[in-house]
């Protein structure tokens, strides 16, 4: 166990350090769980996660969850669980920041394969 105090993080400034959208970078982990920050715009693919939850909070910006029976709305400050084995697809408008509450592992793009799968995160 280490004496060092653990590092604070300003979400603020940890967004300008997001590279690039829909490309979640990892910005704190705990108990096998992966908080990510990602900048997204535009419609992503559609998918599930069979194993895992997925929870989004929106930082900055609007966006919506689409899924097969409805969609949600989420402004700044806004929070939903899309629980395992729903199909979604985030959508954004304009550019939103977002963070994720994953376990670690999870593939962004759950299901689906694709030119946005991100295989090795980067970390804020």
């Amino acid at each position: 166990m280490s004496d060092t105090p653990p590092r604070v993080l300003n979400l603020s400034e940890a967004f300008t350090r997001v590279e690039g959208l829909w490309a979640p970078h990892v910005a704190a982990e705990l108990n096998g769980q992966q908080i990510k920050l990602a900048r997204i715009e535009g419609a992503f693919d559609w998918h599930a996660h069979a194993e895992e939850d997925e929870a989004f909070l929106v930082v900055a910006g609007r966006m919506r969850l689409e899924f097969e029976d409805g969609e949600r709305e989420l402004g700044e400050g806004d929070l939903c669980v899309v629980p395992r084995g729903i199909r979604h697809r985030p959508v954004a408008d304009e550019e939103c920041h977002i963070v994720l509450f994953e376990p670690a592992g999870t593939r962004n793009t759950g299901d689906a394969v694709s030119e946005r799968t991100v295989t090795s995160l980067r970390s804020v």
